[in-house]
């Protein structure tokens, strides 16, 4: 189930060329990614309240259209993966005024408790992970 971010580009946003510069996509992916878990029931701030954290193990983005100062984006974000012990999620960045694909990206995730060790969320927070499994595509 994928869940659609919207957001407007600002304007210092953007490089020397008038694009958007390409590291805040990441910033990007992670605001949607952010919004997607509130949508389906489980935001960043649960998981921190119940000793589980999220770190972000690596990050692969595909750049192809460019958008500008004042562009609206919209940003699918999807589970591509998920394991209980680690997730990856998937995200398709669209300009909204002529639907181009923008960015293809992916993150990719583990779960830790707040040692910073890793659990698996089947056993350690099925309630948790009963909503991973229901959003997976």
């Amino acid at each position: 189930m994928g869940i659609i971010f919207e957001r407007k580009i600002n304007y210092y946003e953007t490089d020397r060329m008038g694009v958007v510069h390409h590291s805040n996509y990441i910033r990007f992916l992670e605001e949607a990614r952010c919004y997607w878990m509130d949508k389906i029931g489980i935001p960043f701030s649960t998981f921190e309240e119940n000793g589980i954290t999220i770190p972000v193990l690596g990050v692969n983005c595909t750049y192809k259209y460019h958008v500008t100062f004042d562009d609206t984006i919209l940003i699918n974000v999807f589970v591509k993966e998920y394991s209980g012990v680690r997730m990856t999620v998937g995200y398709e960045v669209r300009d909204k005024k002529n639907d181009k694909i923008v960015l293809l990206g992916e993150t990719k995730h583990c779960f830790t408790d707040k040692n910073l060790k890793p659990i698996n969320l089947k056993k350690y927070a099925p309630e948790f992970n009963k909503k991973f499994e229901d959003v997976i595509e």
